[in-house]
């Protein structure tokens, strides 16, 4: 798609916007924005005078935060600041899998589903229904017990969760666009079903995917940190603010508040902004 159309599609839907939805948006992007950027340079980011990106050099343990630290070092040394930053990147890596599994299974079996209706139809939507009923953080921690720890792992865990809402809302566009004109003259014309979903359906059914998707991106990464906290989620020797968390827990009543506020505020902080994402791109 070319710029001019890029700029004819964004400009209505700015205007459809109330003046809060657009500062949520704005808002909300910068936070995206900033943790982004900090997952891609975070092996720059942590050479600055802190510990180096891969062995997270240990110094002595529950140091306050100070100009040598700021935000202090946690129980084993480590600086906190870094071990943030790189909890950045996993979040990341784990939600970008999780929410792509999730488009990638739940999109075609939605729009399949719809199309086709039929049996398969009715066994689709029996067991997408049936996972849609459990609760998503206790089907990820079954999923994560099985499958075990990892970046990959966590996200099949997470992505499990997701695939029916992705496919809910792809079926039930498809059910109301498959006897639309337009769709109709091209089966009249010959077209099948791949070219039809693909280049007839594809536009009106990609209208919720950007909402949903930041709406499971903000939950994905508390889900995330709930496998870390109970220690699912990634191996211990990769910094996830989860399992920074836990880790932290047992110092706090004496007073060492650092190595649990720090990982805390940067998983609200990256929650928000998703959030605020998912609020400015809804409909006014």
């Amino acid at each position: 798609m070319s710029a001019s159309h890029w700029f004819s599609a964004i400009v209505p839907f700015w205007r459809r916007q109330s003046p809060t939805q657009r500062v949520f948006l704005l808002v909300g992007v910068a936070l995206v924005l900033v943790y982004g950027l900090a997952a891609l340079l975070a092996d720059w980011l942590v050479t600055l005078g802190l510990p180096a990106p891969q062995e997270f050099l240990a110094y002595a343990p529950h140091q306050p935060p100070s100009p040598q630290h700021w935000c202090g070092t946690d129980r084993q040394g480590y600086d906190v600041l870094s071990r943030v930053i790189f909890g950045a990147r996993a979040a990341w890596q784990v939600v970008l899998l999780a929410t792509g599994l999730s488009v990638a299974v739940g999109v075609p079996l939605g729009a399949l589903s719809g199309y086709w209706g039929g049996p398969l139809d009715q066994l689709l939507l029996f067991v997408m229904d049936t996972i849609y009923t459990l609760p998503g953080l206790l089907l990820s921690l079954t999923v994560a017990f099985v499958v075990g720890r990892g970046v990959l792992n966590a996200a099949i865990a997470l992505s499990i969760a997701y695939i029916p809402q992705y496919y809910r809302v792809m079926r039930n566009h498809t059910l109301s666009l498959k006897q639309e004109v337009f769709v109709e003259a091209a089966r009249a014309l010959g077209a099948g079903t791949v070219h039809i979903l693909t280049w007839h359906l594809s536009g009106h059914l990609s209208r919720n995917l950007p909402v949903l998707l930041s709406v499971n991106s903000a939950d994905a990464v508390l889900t995330l940190a709930g496998l870390g906290f109970l220690g699912l989620g990634l191996p211990p020797e990769v910094p996830e603010w989860g399992h920074e968390l836990a880790q932290a827990l047992d110092a706090l009543p004496t007073g060492i508040w650092w190595p649990t506020l720090f990982p805390g505020l940067a998983m609200t902080g990256l929650v928000v902004g998703l959030s605020l994402v998912s609020e400015g791109l809804g409909e006014s």
